[in-house]
């Protein structure tokens, strides 16, 4: 039996974390059953692209740079059409390239994510080479995303969620579930030391050794749930007055559009509650690892989060999580081992859960050690890699079949 020849879709030029996650599955395919390809945007001479520099990094890859053009994703007609006038025929010589490498490597699968030029292009690609397409869905599925990444949907082979949570928002959106699947994401824990010693940043932001500390970590946008995580606060300090909260990440311009800065809203918010000896905004950091490891606690109360990478990070650092019921964060984050999870937006419940986990401290250890346990056993580059590579063959399979 031949091997399986995938050819992944990289058309942004930043590595974020759903590169991230396609880069593991590239770096941990079998390739004793798999061929693994990528078509990467190499950015230009004047701004190298961060995916290329990533992905280069990984054996036995084999790597096509390809110029996709035009960003597709939250850009005005007008300015599409401008820049497609200079760009258009360098990109439809590339993508033609594209093709024919396609059909000399006899590709079977093409992989890409819900992004527009990953998900139009690719399925382009898979009609024109006789491959199967599989858009990777990392967000859930509504009304917001670019319709050319819906129609691409509606016409590939496979549609692979990174969470129970987020496939059902596509079957719910009213895609076919018999050809809507989905596959945990992972991490690689070799990066994130459970033994790294936060003492350098504690000191850096004055926090004491024995003052408890919870830390959140994401955007800094509505629906990672800062506001609910004050309001809890401003609860816990009624009963457990000496504490610090990191809010850790810089204005995400989508937060407030035309509405100003969303950190001074949340700044504002913090001194109404009487909580501005308790929080710290950190502004970005780049140490994000060592941030989390002067903290004792991980708080994230995100609201319909796909996945949250970030949980993984906390539980390899042995960090209990706190967190609501929502989305796809139960199906990484188990209440009641890794971390306390309360009902969207029940201020008390969370603030009750924050207090048992301030209170207690050999309950924190433990749901650290349980969560690093947790993400050995069973959030693993490897688990993932084989589990899309048996999704692989169940859809060529099917496909075959028909």
């Amino acid at each position: 039996m031949r091997k399986i020849n995938v050819l992944f879709m990289q058309s942004q030029t930043y590595y974020g974390a759903d590169s991230m996650i396609h880069g593991l599955l590239m770096r941990y395919f079998n390739r004793e059953r798999l061929n693994v390809h990528v078509a990467c945007n190499p950015g230009t001479p004047a701004a190298p692209s961060a995916s290329l520099k990533a992905l280069s990094t990984i054996p036995d890859l084999q790597l096509r740079p390809v110029r996709f053009g035009v960003t597709l994703n939250e850009r005005s007609k007008g300015a599409i059409l401008k820049q497609t006038v200079t760009e258009g025929p360098p990109m439809l010589a590339s993508l033609g390239g594209l093709v024919r490498y396609a059909r000399q490597h006899q590709i079977d699968i093409i992989h890409g994510t819900e992004k527009p030029r990953d998900a139009f292009y690719g399925l382009l690609l898979a009609r024109l080479c006789g491959a199967r397409c599989i858009v990777h869905l990392h967000v859930k599925i509504e009304d917001w995303i670019s319709p050319l990444t819906l129609w691409a949907m509606r016409h590939a082979d496979g549609l692979l969620g990174v969470s129970d949570f987020v496939a059902r928002s596509a079957v719910d959106f009213g895609y076919a579930a018999d050809k809507t699947d989905y596959v945990l994401n992972s991490l690689d824990a070799t990066g994130w030391d459970p033994n790294l010693d936060g003492r350098a940043v504690r000191q850096e932001l004055g926090i004491a050794d024995d003052v408890p500390t919870l830390a959140i970590v994401s955007r800094v946008f509505p629906w990672k749930g800062h506001t609910e995580l004050l309001q809890s606060l401003a609860l816990v300090k009624k009963t457990n007055p000496v504490f610090k909260l990191l809010i850790v990440g810089e204005d995400d311009p989508r937060a407030t559009p035309g509405g100003g800065s969303y950190i001074a809203q949340l700044q504002e918010m913090t001194q109404a509650l009487g909580l501005t000896e308790n929080v710290i905004f950190t502004g970005f950091r780049r140490d994000v690892a060592q941030v989390m490891a002067a903290a004792d606690i991980f708080a994230m109360p995100s609201y319909e989060e796909p996945f949250g990478v970030v949980y993984l990070e906390a539980m390899a650092l042995r960090k209990p999580v706190i967190a609501v019921n929502s989305g796809g964060v139960p199906e990484v984050v188990e209440h009641g081992k890794a971390g306390l999870l309360a009902p969207y937006r029940d201020i008390e419940q969370m603030a009750a859960n924050i207090v048992t986990l301030l209170n207690d401290p050999h309950l924190r250890q433990t749901m650290g050690a349980y969560g690093r346990q947790r993400l050995e056993q069973y959030f693993t580059p490897q688990r993932m890699a084989d589990e899309v590579e048996q999704y692989y063959q169940s859809l060529l399979i099917r496909e075959a079949k028909r």
